[in-house]
C-alpha cells in the first residue's frame, strides 16, 4: 500500500486537530462552563442527570479516537488511515446520539456531522479507494467476473423423467 498524497495527509491532520480542539472546548464547556448555557431539562428522559457524563464520553471516546488517529499518523503507522476513518465514524455516531438525546438541531451539530463525514471520506481515500484513472471503466466481461474472453464449453444437461430418474 502506498502512502497517501501530501495534500490528503495534511487535510486529515487539519480535520483531526479541528475535532480535538472542539472536543476540548466541549468538555470544558460541559463541565466547568455549566453545560455551555444549555438547560438540564434537555437531558430529561436520558440516563444523564448532568452534563458531566456526556463530557466524559465526549472527551474519552470522541477525543480519544482523534488522538489515536493523530498519534498513528505522526508516528507513520499504517493503521493511521483506518484510525482516521474510525474517528470520523465515531464523530458521526456522537452527533446522532446527541440529536437523539437533545432533540435539537444547531449549526454546530451540522458542522461536526459534516466534518466527521469529511474525515471518514478522506481516510477511505487514503486507504486506496481512489480509482486511477478516476473515471476509468472496467471491461464488461471483467465486471461480470469473467477472467477470459474465450467461450466456455457447454455444460451437459440433465433431464428428469416422470419417475424422477435422470436421463442424459
Amino acid at each position: 500500500m502506498s502512502t497517501p498524497s501530501r495534500p490528503l495527509r495534511v487535510l486529515m491532520l487539519v480535520v483531526a486537530w479541528f475535532h480535538i480542539v472542539s472536543v476540548m472546548v466541549g468538555v470544558v464547556g460541559l463541565t466547568i462552563g455549566g453545560g455551555l448555557g444549555m438547560p438540564l431539562a434537555l437531558l430529561e428522559g436520558s440516563i444523564f442527570t448532568s452534563f458531566v457524563g456526556p463530557a466524559v464520553i465526549l472527551g474519552v471516546v470522541v477525543g480519544g479516537s482523534q488522538v489515536l488517529a493523530l498519534v498513528a499518523q505522526y508516528g507513520r503507522f499504517r493503521v493511521a488511515w483506518g484510525l482516521h476513518a474510525a474517528a470520523g465514524l465515531i464523530m458521526i455516531i456522537w452527533i446522532f446520539v446527541e440529536l437523539a438525546i437533545l432533540s435539537e438541531w444547531s449549526f454546530l451539530i451540522g458542522t461536526y456531522f459534516v466534518s466527521g463525514q469529511v474525515q471518514t471520506v478522506l481516510a477511505v481515500l487514503a486507504l486506496g479507494a481512489w480509482p486511477v484513472p478516476f473515471f476509468g471503466r472496467v471491461p464488461l466481461l471483467a465486471w461480470r467476473g469473467h477472467d477470459q474472453l474465450e467461450p466456455q464449453p457447454a455444460r451437459e444437461s440433465v433431464q428428469l423423467d416422470v419417475d424422477g430418474i435422470s436421463q442424459r
